[in-house]
């Protein structure tokens, strides 16, 4: 298998084979969900797990908000963070403060306690690797899943793509990009993206709620804003079309994609929320998340399921690109 996320269908396979009997698991495993939740009395615990291997520069500041991104999404407050850091046999003590001291900013920014985890230095690794779990609460009433989406929902997307992506790029591939030409000053700014717009869609999701209208929120991550439009259909056993002339794409990502040859479509999208709402409620959620600061497009619908998944470019229509991996991926690992 190619670098990348486990193939839908495997992973599918996979989880068929374990069935949840546990009453009290409210959302398991299941392609296309953000997270776990579990009824807890009055409360409904969520729980996320996803590592970071893509990124070195800032790792720790990407776990503990890629993991954020995913409980938000489903209308939950992070709250406890747990950690595995592993390192390479060799590693200098300022490569673990660091990525501890990044840990430690981005809890104390949104509010989450950094309450156990595991720390490793093991053979065979060629570059750090950390892990993150987090836990977090909703209210019964304010839980969302990716199921939720319906037929006739408009899609929204805030920000633009591919933040996450970008920002990888701009750190890890600098020299590449240089010598394709582009800007010292651009790429300042395309790595600058970890902060702004930023990688957070916890933000984001807080006012989407608010507003109202919100069926399903989803985390476009790995595998990009198509792979998480698959996701979002396949979780709520739907269809899709995509405009693919509404999507904002930044201007430094297309300047990046177009100086690597990747596609934004399939860029890790993280920074960017994507939202199925009922239509009649969309422009004023729209107008609410751009009243707050936050950039936000209508770039489809969700269709019924025997509609299939579908984009309209430059007034054709075509299936909605398969990324069998994130571009990120393709990048750095292209004989994979």
């Amino acid at each position: 298998m190619d670098v990348g996320k486990l193939p839908a269908d495997l992973l599918a396979r996979l989880l068929a084979r374990n069935p949840v009997r546990d009453p009290r698991v409210l959302v398991g495993p299941a392609p296309g969900e953000d997270a776990a939740a579990i009824a807890m009395g009055d409360r409904v615990l969520v729980a996320k797990t996803d590592p970071i291997t893509f990124a070195t520069d800032e790792i720790g500041w990407y776990a503990v908000n890629i993991n954020a991104n995913d409980l938000a999404t489903m209308g939950a407050t992070p709250r406890w963070f747990l950690v595995t850091v592993l390192l390479p046999e060799g590693a200098a003590e300022r490569l673990a403060e660091t990525i501890f001291e990044q840990i430690t900013t981005a809890c104390a920014d949104l509010g989450i306690a950094l309450v156990g985890g595991h720390t490793e230095i093991t053979y065979d690794l060629g570059r750090p690797v950390v892990v993150g779990c987090l836990l977090g609460e909703a209210e019964p009433g304010d839980l969302l899943t990716s199921g939720g989406a319906r037929p006739g929902d408009t899609l929204l997307l805030t920000k633009g793509i591919a933040v996450e992506g970008t920002a990888i790029l701009a750190r890890e591939a600098r020299p590449a990009l240089q010598s394709a030409g582009l800007a010292d000053d651009l790429l300042d700014r395309a790595a600058g993206f970890l902060r702004e717009p930023g990688i957070s869609v916890v933000r984001d999701a807080l006012v989407a709620r608010c507003c109202g209208g919100v069926h399903a929120m989803h985390d476009p991550t790995e595998g990009g804003l198509a792979t998480g439009l698959r996701e979002l259909a396949a979780a709520a056993r739907a269809g899709v079309r995509l405009d693919a002339g509404a999507v904002p794409i930044l201007p430094e990502t297309e300047a990046v994609c177009a100086a690597l040859g990747l596609d934004p479509l399939g860029l890790i999208a993280s920074g960017a929320l994507l939202i199925a709402a009922e239509a009649q409620r969309a422009p004023e959620l729209l107008a609410c998340l751009r009243g707050e600061g936050i950039a936000a497009a209508a770039i489809g619908e969700m269709t019924p399921a025997e509609d299939g998944l579908w984009m309209q470019h430059r007034g054709e229509r075509a299936p909605l690109p398969l990324f069998a991996r994130d571009e990120v991926a393709r990048y750095f690992a292209p004989d994979r």
